[in-house]
């Protein structure tokens, strides 16, 4: 059994960034990656209309200035494509492939006491062994599939978002219908129902939507970024969101209502998600929150032609902010075509699928094809697909059978030598996932370099400090309307999954306050060993 220093499981931005930083820390590693190239959701998802919802300059590594200079992004927010050639281009420049096996999924790892070491299952291919264990394996990867009856004896093709076809599909002429109006959906129903014969929209819950107003990106604003690289990226490192947006400091409700409406115009011209912080009091006072949700509800109605139509597409029922919003581009419009019909699953459930089609209570469709857009068993479905075992052989499965517990969404007690880049209980997915992975791979990277300049080979989560900080997300996301959302944050969107807000809420210049602090007091609330 081949013996390395790490293993990495996933070779996406986080993957990428791992190998570069442990491999230039003298570490013998090992990535494996279920694709057949770089890119992790950049590689998987390949959906049209799919962009990335945070600004090109700001989701970029920032480890090497040369790598930044060298690079130039097209428009304010990049294309799948244009992404997928930047971290190609990172693997390709730092030769990272060659400490990657492709086409290799992981499919278990045990924690071997005796030897101090990690015994890790691939297909195809022969066990390894490694004395660390960083799963890198997203926390949106695990895809999610409808919950219709007989939905697998439907005889047209499926397409799901999250692991779209290599080659292009070609909806022309095709009755098409898809399931879902999250980000997803939201960004490949306008190209899909600009192909189809006709596009059928299943929705089961509106949700809020901003203009991306999307552009090519201005000379002046890349040679301003350029030029000023090193403050802009430090001042992401401890904003609360990990991109650039203005918080308004008042309190919504202490200022006049015709200054509040001319700040949302105005942040509603610029569109993309800083809209979500225009009031820091967004999240806790039910008034302000009401003042927001109506302001993009009455913006959602003025866009959408049939007034029956527009009131399905009004969001009700979750919070504003308590969903990730969905920055869209012509999404409200594709709605006033001739060939597109909305089907509120509120008002007319599914019944069941047939090889022809979907039934509602209302009726049966009649489909060529099915486009799946239901997201992904989100933070915790790749690391249960997996399902590592720790100490005493306990599985993940069964010690998170009641939600996930972790220690700053870094490791979990009973799994020695085992870390989780941006795993539940980090900013992760409430941040630009970029500066959120960089922070985790650096931070473990400084760990294990402190522990081997020492003679430590085993780390783990104290008990005690994963349940601190456990209370403490759990108190924070209490203080909001969080948990009365049914979103994927909560885990709501999977059937049987237990109820718990998956990321820590507190912000990204928070979160790496407190992990300093941490490390400066030798990684407290971590047991280091030999």
């Amino acid at each position: 059994m081949e013996q390395l220093d790490i293993v990495i499981v996933g070779a996406g931005v986080s993957g990428l960034y791992l190998i570069h930083r442990l491999r230039g820390d003298g570490w013998r590693v090992r990535a494996f990656e279920a694709g057949t190239d770089v890119g992790g959701t950049w590689y998987w998802n390949r959906y049209p209309g799919l962009r990335c919802d945070v600004e090109s300059l700001q989701y970029s590594y920032s480890f090497s200035d040369a790598l930044h200079k060298e690079w130039h992004w097209s428009e304010r927010y990049a294309t799948r494509a244009e992404i997928h050639r930047y971290l190609s281009h990172v693997a390709d420049r730092f030769d990272l492939r060659r400490d990657i096996v492709f086409n290799t999924r992981i499919t278990g790892a045990a924690w071997d006491e005796t030897a101090g070491l990690w015994r890790i299952e691939r297909t195809p291919g022969e066990a390894v062994s490694a004395r660390y264990l960083i799963m890198a394996s997203g926390a949106l990867s695990q895809t999610n599939l409808p919950d219709i009856p007989g939905f697998d004896s439907f005889a047209g093709p499926v397409y799901h978002t999250g692991k779209w076809p290599k080659e292009n599909v070609d909806f022309t002429g095709l009755d098409v219908g898809i399931i879902g109006t999250g980000s997803s959906g939201i960004q490949a129903i306008p190209i899909i129902a600009a192909q189809a014969k006709s596009l059928t929209v299943f929705q089961r819950t509106a949700n809020f939507v901003v203009p991306a107003w999307n552009k090519p990106l201005a000379p002046e604003v890349e040679a301003d970024f350029q030029a000023n690289h090193a403050s802009y990226r430090e001042k992401l490192r401890w904003t609360l969101s990990g991109y650039f947006t203005e918080v308004e400091p008042n309190a919504l409700l202490s200022l006049p209502r015709e200054t509040v409406l001319a700040e949302l115009e105005r942040r509603y011209a610029i569109g993309g998600l800083g809209f979500t912080h225009a009031y820091a009091d967004v999240r806790t006072d039910r008034r302000a929150n009401d003042f927001i949700a109506d302001f993009v509800r009455d913006k959602i109605r003025s866009r959408v032609a049939d007034k029956t139509v527009a009131e399905k597409l009004v969001p009700r029922g979750n919070p504003y902010a308590t969903k990730r919003l969905c920055v869209e581009t012509d999404y409200l419009e594709t709605y006033n075509r001739p060939n597109v019909t909305l089907v509120d699953l509120r008002e007319t459930p599914f019944k069941r699928a047939d090889s022809g089609g979907i039934a509602t209570t209302e009726r049966h469709y009649k489909f060529d094809c099915v486009v799946s857009a239901t997201g992904f068993d989100a933070m915790t479905g790749a690391l249960l697909a997996v399902d590592p075992r720790g100490r005493g052989g306990v599985s993940l499965r069964d010690r998170w059978r009641h939600g996930p517990t972790t220690y700053l969404g870094l490791q979990i007690a009973g799994f020695p030598n085992m870390f989780t880049i941006t795993g539940p209980q980090s900013p992760s997915i409430l941040s630009n996932v970029l500066v959120s992975i960089e922070q985790h791979v650096e931070m473990i990277g400084d760990m294990l370099g402190h522990m081997r300049a020492r003679g430590l080979t085993r780390v783990e989560a104290e008990p005690s400090a994963e349940a601190a900080w456990v209370e403490t997300c759990n108190a924070l996301a209490a203080t909001t309307f969080y948990p009365e959302s049914n979103s994927w944050y909560m885990g709501a969107n999977v059937p049987g999954k237990p109820r718990v807000m998956l990321p820590y809420i507190g912000g990204v210049g928070t979160y790496r306050g407190i992990c300093n602090e941490i490390a400066a007091k030798g990684y407290e609330g971590f047991e280091l060993a030999a």
